[in-house]
Order: C-alpha cells, then sequence, then structure tokens
C-alpha cells in the first residue's frame, strides 16, 4: 500500500515539538531547528527522506528495497518512496529519524521541548 504526503504529515505533526518548514526553506519537518524528514522527488521517485542512526543501517534498508539513497543527502540518509513505502515502515523510520535529531540537540534545546510520549 502506498504511502501519501499527508499520511507523513499526519506522523509529523503529532511528535512533540514538530514544526513544518515551507520555502524559501526545504518543505521538511523539524525538531529544534534541525530537519529530521525532508520531501523530494518527482513522480515516481517523490517520497520522504529520513535519518538512519548510521550508513550501515541506511545502507541495509536500500539492500532490502525498503528504501533508496537520498541524492544530496549524508549516506546515512534514505529515501522512502511514496509509490513503494509501507505505512508501518514509514512510520517507524520517520519516528527513528526525529528521535535520532531530537537527541542531538543541545541539551537546553531537548528540555525545552514538550515530553516525547510511546506514539
Amino acid at each position: 500500500m502506498a504511502v501519501t504526503r499527508e499520511q507523513i504529515d499526519a506522523i509529523c505533526a503529532a511528535l512533540p515539538g514538530a514544526t513544518l518548514a515551507h520555502p524559501p526553506e526545504l518543505v521538511s519537518w523539524k525538531v529544534g531547528g534541525k530537519m529530521f524528514a525532508c520531501f523530494g522527488g518527482d513522480g515516481e521517485m517523490s517520497g520522504v527522506s529520513v535519518k538512519c542512526a548510521d550508513v550501515d543501517t541506511a545502507r541495509m534498508l536500500i539492500d532490502a528495497g525498503v528504501a533508496q539513497r537520498a541524492p544530496y543527502f549524508h549516506a546515512s540518509w534514505v529515501r522512502l518512496v511514496f509509490d513503494s513505502a509501507r505505512l508501518d515502515d514509514a512510520r517507524h523510520r520517520l519516528t527513528a529519524s526525529y528521535d535520532l535529531v531530537r537527541a542531538s540537540l543541545k541539551k537546553a534545546q531537548r528540555d525545552a521541548l514538550p515530553a516525547r510520549g510511546e506514539s
């Protein structure tokens, strides 16, 4: 089952402190001013790029056919293509990306964010 932009937005909007950035910035979701999900691509290649814990995780997802390499991003990022991503996989990857980016914020920034509940 294909994933839609609306589903991605709903998942991201439910994450504490997540904000949607619009042009002139990249259309993306951020926490503490740092991007954890970025929309891009055209047609069959359109999707959302997310951060993985490391390059090995990204390679594993690409090799398994769950994701594609995210163009223009560090090798630890992957793109989930809307036409082929599954909703459960997308939810997991989005929340994992959010958690990674949130954990990388300075302590004061993390402490200023609403508590992270289970989703």
